[in-house]
């Protein structure tokens, strides 16, 4: 995300990604949609793609890195899973999150949150063993599945 083009190039894909969620859940209000470069760029977060023969960006998945220097639980919460409709239904989502979970951080727990009505996101996250743990409504009549993928024994 230090490179402009790469960081605006992600933006794009993102904001294509989140328009299909918005038709999906019934609400467009959704706040990346509205995000600018600089908000998305400033995120403490972590950043994962998948780029096409021509480098285009093709997916990414974002995430915040457990804060093992507090009293909170350590987890990886998976913030953004975007996938540009072009790359749909090919693995993409699949392989990042696979890659994520299973090379970068296969000590920790995780946990996502999607739009209820976002179908393909909540059967991706239950294919790869998250399971909803509950949810929220940010706007009333627009529900959010929280969903966590445990990786340890209450006992480790």
């Amino acid at each position: 995300m230090a490179d402009a083009a790469t960081a605006a190039e992600v933006r794009d894909v993102g904001r294509r990604a989140y328009a299909v969620e918005a038709g999906l859940i019934g609400f467009a209000g959704i706040p990346a949609l509205r995000e600018s470069l600089e908000e998305m760029r400033a995120q403490p977060l972590r950043w994962l793609g998948a780029v096409t023969g021509s480098g285009r960006v093709a997916a990414f998945v974002a995430w915040r890195e457990p804060d093992e220097g507090t009293d909170e639980e350590a987890v990886v919460d998976v913030h953004r899973v975007c996938v540009d409709p072009p790359w749909f239904r090919r693995g993409l989502a699949s392989r990042l999150l696979r890659h994520l979970l299973d090379e970068l951080a296969p000590e920790h727990d995780a946990v996502v949150s999607t739009g209820a009505r976002n179908h393909p996101a909540v059967a991706l996250y239950r294919r790869l063993g998250f399971v909803r743990v509950g949810g929220f409504e940010p706007v009333p009549g627009v529900p959010v599945s929280r969903f966590r993928l445990t990786r340890r024994s209450a006992t480790d």
